[in-house]
């Protein structure tokens, strides 16, 4: 899947588990925030923000049994426990305090930066 159908399709995937398909959620979420908040500009409709927002299950741990990384499992925990504390679906506030805002901002230049001028 490529970076800008894993961003721009609004319809839920027909693949994944049901934390796979909260992880592509979040992930996407996240993307949006930092480029409203961050770059001034918008990456989907503020309709299919409002609608993924309230898809996002903070209470849902994104750890799958069949991770062994021990990091890998340290940063999913700290994204889980960002998203039950700070996220809230009525505003994208919470990307100011998201604990990995570098690697948000380094995909978002990496990807994003500069494809689209606010009016999505």
């Amino acid at each position: 899947m490529s970076v800008d159908s894993f961003m721009e399709s609004t319809e839920p995937p027909s693949w994944g588990s049901p934390i796979e398909i909260e992880r592509r959620n979040r992930i996407r979420l996240t993307i949006a925030a930092y480029a409203y908040e961050f770059e001034s500009t918008s990456i989907m409709s503020d309709g299919d923000y409002d609608k993924l927002s309230l898809q996002i299950n903070p209470s849902l741990s994104t750890i799958e049994n069949s991770i062994r990384d021990e990091e890998q499992i340290k940063r999913y925990k700290s994204l889980d426990r960002f998203f039950q504390k700070e996220f809230s679906p009525d505003t994208g506030q919470w990307i100011h305090k998201h604990p990995e805002l570098d690697r948000v901002a380094w995909y978002y230049n990496k990807h994003y930066k500069g494809k689209y001028n606010g009016s999505n």
